[in-house]
């Protein structure tokens, strides 16, 4: 096993008891991106000479005794929509191209405190306002996307280049292109990862989180994300967890609440087979299924899109007045649309979106976890990426991959995408889990115990 191939867990206990220095890990993963890079295109840019620097720096401090935490030597990729200090941060742009931002991001920084090494910066769809992520190919098949807007974080973690893809989602950008790449994708909680210093989409819906290979890898992660900072108005002042704590605890007892409505509709058979499927070994594992029904299950997508296009049409008024020529054809057009959302349309989507809140809090009364397809179809064809179901209906990328995560986006409840095997086709399929606020740890336990009771590959099969 070369050491790329290991997980996050395994790698940084191999360097705490020094069987591996994080100069050999970052060489590996170097390695492995020149092999892989040119066919997936998961990077944008790979920060070769600050990688080499900053293991050769971790491996110093580890042998004078000075380990910082697991996180510490550990090659990790950070979406462009992520400021990085002297390092281009172009939010996969052209409006940006020249944006090098003075100071890290508050994320970035807390993982480079923590001693971990940035090997590049991962692609993103443009400002994130996309579920496809052009640039960047799915690892398990070339001719097929990775999904979007973290397409780039999900492709690298996924063929072994890098240990930690930073990702934001704002109606699903973290977990669809975790269910499609096959990777561990978590949204937590709104307001318990710090956005300064991420370019905004929807400043209301979105939320800043790790892809990592597994559940354990994000659970130590986000002991180093999360966390409050007051410099983000949207950040939440509440003790953060060890999220790692817990996960070998015994499921029995847990109450998961089934979906009869909303995920139901237009979902490929292989998708709800495999996520029936999961369920079904979960209830072996000690949780307690039981049939629920989503609240406001009709309203959901409008009241998405009625906050969602505002919100992002006013972060980019000027820019669009100075630059509107250099932003890409879809994304341009998106923000045009966006300024016919009136602002009573907006008001009351809110308004709404808090009923939807309230009633989702009721729900969680009676459950411990919701569980549901991530997406509805694994990934599309990236020369034309849409489905059509057997009803005539034809969807598009955004229409169809943004349906099932969005809920947990207006809610602002943790949500996390687990592998629950593969289609006819070898294509990877995602078993979201949703909690309470502020209980990633559950929704965390869960993820675990489901993918260690199993043996799906989490490295993808790219050359």
């Amino acid at each position: 096993m070369q050491p790329f191939e290991l997980t996050l867990a395994d790698a940084a206990r191999r360097i705490r008891t020094k069987e591996l220095s994080p100069v050999e890990l970052t060489e590996s993963v170097l390695a492995r991106i020149d092999a892989i890079n040119p066919e997936i295109n998961a990077f944008s840019n790979v920060t070769v000479e600050l990688a080499n620097e900053a293991a050769a720096r971790a491996t110093r401090e580890i042998a004078a005794g000075r380990h910082r935490g697991p996180l510490h030597g550990i090659p990790i990729g950070v979406k462009e929509i992520y400021d990085m200090a002297g390092v281009p941060s172009t939010s996969s742009s052209r409006v940006r191209a020249d944006h090098v931002p003075e100071v890290d991001s508050t994320v970035v920084a807390k993982l480079r405190q923590a001693g971990a090494v940035v090997v590049g910066r991962t692609h993103s769809h443009e400002f994130a306002y996309g579920v496809v992520t052009p640039q960047t190919r799915n690892p398990w098949r070339p001719d097929r996307i990775a999904g979007g807007s973290s397409g780039g974080s999900a492709a690298a973690v996924a063929v072994g280049g890098c240990f930690l893809g930073l990702g934001s989602d704002t109606a699903g950008s973290i977990r669809i292109p975790a269910a499609l790449c096959g990777t561990i994708g978590l949204k937590p909680t709104y307001g318990r990862v710090s956005r300064t210093g991420v370019t905004p989409f929807s400043w209301s819906l979105d939320h800043a989180g790790p892809l990592t290979r597994t559940v354990e890898d994000a659970a130590l992660v986000m002991n180093v994300m999360a966390g409050y900072d007051p410099s983000d108005p949207g950040s939440v002042d509440m003790a953060v967890p060890d999220f790692s704590a817990g996960l070998g605890d015994d499921l029995t007892g847990t109450t998961a609440g089934i979906p009869a409505n909303f995920f139901t509709e237009h979902v490929d058979p292989e998708i709800r087979i495999a996520v029936e499927s999961a369920c079904d070994r979960l209830a072996e594992l000690g949780v307690r299924l039981r049939e629920v029904q989503l609240p406001m299950a009709g309203e959901v997508m409008a009241i998405e899109f009625g906050i969602l296009q505002p919100e992002a049409s006013s972060y980019h008024r000027q820019m669009l007045r100075e630059h509107g020529d250099l932003y890409t054809d879809d994304v341009r057009r998106a923000l045009l649309a966006g300024f016919s959302v009136s602002a009573t349309d907006y008001l009351d989507a809110q308004q709404k979106r808090e009923r939807f809140r309230q009633q989702c809090r009721k729900l969680f009364d009676d459950i411990d976890i919701l569980l549901a397809p991530t997406v509805p179809v694994a990934a599309m064809a990236a020369a034309k990426p849409e489905v059509s179901w057997p009803d005539g209906v034809t969807e598009g990328p955004v229409e169809a991959y943004i349906r099932f995560s969005a809920p947990a986006n207006l809610a602002g409840l943790p949500a996390l995408s687990v592998p629950c095997g593969f289609t006819g086709a070898g294509l990877p399929v995602g078993l979201q889990i949703v909690g309470r606020a502020f209980d990633e740890a559950t929704v965390l336990r869960v993820g675990h115990a489901y993918q260690s009771a199993q043996a799906w590959a989490t490295l993808a099969n790219a050359a």
